[in-house]
């Protein structure tokens, strides 16, 4: 874990030694960095053992002991896939802004410096088991991105960067005041203050409920803030549309994530009785998000702002199925995080082409690409089938997921969250429609097809996007063995499933792990 979070500063010092001028050797070296953690992560995963213990690859140093803060790190299921999710996007975004960092108005080393230094406070913080570093690399991931957005993006920039940076900061504000209280909590009740997962999960039944519900919407709000939920999303779309193409996938492919991840590994087992308090009024949030999100993306005419309100309604699913607080709903909550990055990311990225070509990116601007660009179109398709969970691409089993873990404890949540399904056919479809089929509008004659170096960048991403659709097995046992510790920390189990009746006495019952039924 250490080794990973290094690389890039390491590679980032090595920026800096680099002679001016020479920027695409500065390129290179950026790219060899996101390769090596690339290759790291692939070694870590192999080495991963399902069976084992929960968190893996630890270290635990003591690092501020005035106030129990200790440098803990260590990698369960959950925190591995996000992991890799970033390891394999960011040397995608460096190749995607292969361009745009030459052409970068602050220079291109400033520009590869700030996304290697993304990429070191995201690995942290998905591999954080101290509450007070965590609460660290979830802050400090707001500078570079900031600037990356402020710096280097559209012509509004700087009001999407203040807007960005202003609401992630009020939520950082509540959940310091969390943090703080959770120290608090555990010197009084445990006899020392600490941060650590292993101590602060044994403040379970120790404090009021009343105590538990502050502390829980302190951290809610935060990470609803970061992933975003309605209604916390509206600077979502702005920070998108104006970020550079590379730099949105980083944004809206993992960096959000940490929000739901958080849900998950933070919220979750330390304050179990608050989250079932507060699961109706999250779950309500989350369907009206879902159908929301799909609404506002079919009235879009700016192809970036339209797939920004797509993810809002896919970070709708992933709460949805987080807080069902089944097995089923969090494992595919969890997968559909990692599918959402490579699904929204290939989205972006061929936004980004079609923006480049034309000069603009307003759906009135395209028409009949296939005629002219028929890789860019059918790549274009794939991502598109991916986003709206056609069966055999990868976004299905989590969608799927999702809605059976919802349904067998919350049926209407789950219908209405299925006419999000519908929804997204319209706006997937009519996207598609509009700007590569129908007749080749005026400008677009003498639009270019795939490029070696675009090619390069979508090609890894779709053949993922096709194999997690038709083999996610392996996946899916990475994971579930955090989700059922999430959940025996909560207390909680899978509902009984009812089968139809055999004969006229009693009816089947679905046997289900952990010896209920």
């Amino acid at each position: 874990m250490s080794i990973l979070a290094a690389v890039p500063i390491i590679g980032m010092i090595a920026l800096a030694l680099v002679p001016r001028g020479a920027d695409q050797l500065v390129k290179s070296v950026a790219l060899a960095a996101s390769l090596v953690v690339l290759a790291g992560t692939i070694a870590m995963a192999a080495s991963f053992s399902i069976h084992g213990p929960r968190f893996q690859f630890t270290q635990h140093h003591d690092w501020i002991t005035a106030f129990g803060a200790h440098y803990a790190v260590g990698v369960d299921g959950i925190g591995l896939v996000l992991i890799g999710l970033t390891a394999v996007l960011v040397p995608v975004v460096l190749l995607a802004s292969w361009h745009e960092a030459t052409g970068a108005r602050h220079g291109v080393k400033t520009f590869l410096a700030l996304v290697l230094a993304t990429e070191t406070l995201l690995i942290a913080a998905f591999g954080a088991t101290d509450v007070f570093l965590f609460y660290v690399c979830f802050e400090a991931m707001l500078v570079p991105m900031y600037f990356l957005i402020g710096s280097y993006g559209g012509p509004r920039r700087s009001y999407a960067a203040v807007k960005f940076l202003l609401y992630s900061l009020a939520g950082g504000l509540l959940m310091l005041a969390s943090v703080v209280g959770l120290y608090v909590a555990t010197a009084g009740h445990l006899g020392t203050g600490s941060f650590d997962f292993s101590a602060v999960t044994q403040l379970h039944g120790k404090i009021s409920s009343g105590t538990e519900d502050l502390l829980f919407l302190g951290f809610f709000v935060a990470f609803a803030i970061k992933a975003p939920l309605w209604p916390f999303h509206t600077w979502l779309p702005d920070a998108a549309a104006e970020a550079p193409t590379g730099i949105a996938v980083l944004l809206v492919g993992v960096m959000d994530k940490v929000g739901t991840f958080g849900f998950l590994r933070w919220c979750l087992p330390l304050f179990p009785h608050a989250s079932r308090v507060f699961a109706p009024y999250i779950l309500t949030l989350c369907v009206v998000g879902i159908l929301y999100g799909a609404l506002l993306a079919i009235g879009q005419r700016d192809l970036k702002r339209l797939v920004a309100y797509t993810s809002v309604a896919h970070f709708g699913f992933i709460g949805l199925g987080i807080f069902a607080f089944t097995s089923q709903g969090q494992v595919g909550a969890t997968l559909y995080m990692l599918n959402h990055g490579f699904s929204t990311g290939a989205l972006f990225l061929i936004v980004g082409f079609l923006a480049t070509r034309r000069g603009g990116r307003l759906l009135e601007q395209f028409g009949g690409v296939a005629k002219v660009a028929p890789w860019l179109a059918g790549a274009f398709l794939v991502a598109g089938m991916s986003s709206l969970s056609l069966p055999g691409l990868n976004s299905f089993v989590s969608e799927f997921l999702v809605l059976v873990g919802t349904f067998t404890r919350h049926r209407v949540f789950a219908v209405l969250g299925t006419l999000g399904i519908v929804l997204a056919a319209l706006y997937i479809l009519i996207m598609i429609q509009r700007t590569m089929y129908g007749p080749l509008r005026e400008g677009n004659e003498g639009l270019a097809d795939l490029s070696r170096r675009e090619a390069w960048v979508i090609g890894p991403v779709l053949v993922i996007i096709v194999g997690l659709g038709v083999y996610p097995k392996p996946v899916l046992d990475v994971i579930d063995p955090a989700v059922q510790a999430t959940l025996t920390q909560m207390q909680e189990h899978d509902p009984a499933v009812p089968l139809p009746e055999t004969s006229g006495t009693s009816p089947n019952r679905l046997a289900l792990p952990g010896g209920g039924q």
